[in-house]
């Protein structure tokens, strides 16, 4: 079996893209967009060097935009406070009464749990709004 250059770029993206879907590592992803593009300037008939700087800047290019885009974005909220990884962020509950230390017990899920209120406003009894999971406790906002 005869393997030319287009070939050899090919595997090398098809490796790259193996090894970040292990690895979960997006910025092998662009590298292997790099590889990909070293394939096609072999294919364009490009010679072996003009083929690597075509794959190192298209690469490179690749991941500097991906770093910069991620720079961008606003960073996630912690977990304990994050609806993506917990579910019983933003869901009601019902308190009937609180603690002077602004503590109450309140039935959620069929169970007991401990419950802190972190709002401005003095704690009233009612329905209060999961905002974060600290531990078993529940600190509720209005």
């Amino acid at each position: 079996m005869d393997w030319n250059w287009a070939t050899v770029w090919w595997v090398a993206a098809g490796l790259l893209i193996a090894v970040e879907l292990a690895s979960g590592t997006f910025y092998l992803l662009m590298l292997a967009v790099g590889a990909a593009a070293g394939a096609l300037a072999a294919h364009l008939g490009v010679g072996p060097t003009g083929q690597v700087l075509t794959a190192a800047i298209v690469g490179g290019a690749a991941i500097v935009g991906w770093h910069v885009r991620r720079s961008r974005m606003p960073a996630a909220a912690p977990a304990a406070s994050n609806p993506d990884v917990n579910l019983d962020i933003g869901q009601s509950v019902q308190v009937t009464s609180w603690t002077p230390d602004g503590l109450a017990k309140v039935q959620y899920r069929g169970a007991a749990w401990q419950a802190r209120f972190i709002g401005i406003a003095p704690a009233q009894s009612g329905r209060h709004v999961i905002r974060a999971v600290e531990g078993s406790c529940l600190l509720l906002d209005r």
